[in-house]
């Protein structure tokens, strides 16, 4: 399941970087993000991969608005359980688009 949300980036943590058991390099880096919602606004979300860090550093910081959509994924290490949020498309957020309002002068002007 894809899921999709809209905030503010308020903190972006350092990049981690490894060696995974195969050898592979690899590199993430997790960032904060606050809705206006009233109860659980605050989101922690990952960024996997060189190229994907490299994109969301060089287009995002903090306290811009963006859309997020992102997985959620579970892993198992040694009997416990690690939920994390895999975020894969992270654009700037729309501005607030409103449909245009009729004048009321306009409204009075009508022939019926």
């Amino acid at each position: 399941i894809t899921m999709k949300v809209t905030g503010k980036i308020t903190k972006v943590l350092d990049t981690q970087k490894g060696t995974s058991a195969s050898g592979k390099d690899w590199q993430k880096l997790s960032f904060i993000l606050e809705t206006t919602e009233d109860y659980n606004n605050l989101y922690c979300f990952e960024v996997f991969g060189d190229e994907k860090v490299e994109q969301f550093l060089k287009y995002n910081k903090v306290g811009q608005e963006v859309d997020v959509s992102f997985n959620v994924q579970t892993n198992e290490y040694k009997g416990k359980y690690y939920t994390s949020l895999q975020s894969w498309k992270i654009f700037k957020a729309e501005a607030g688009e409103t449909a245009p309002e009729v004048a009321q002068e306009e409204a009075d002007d009508l022939p019926f």
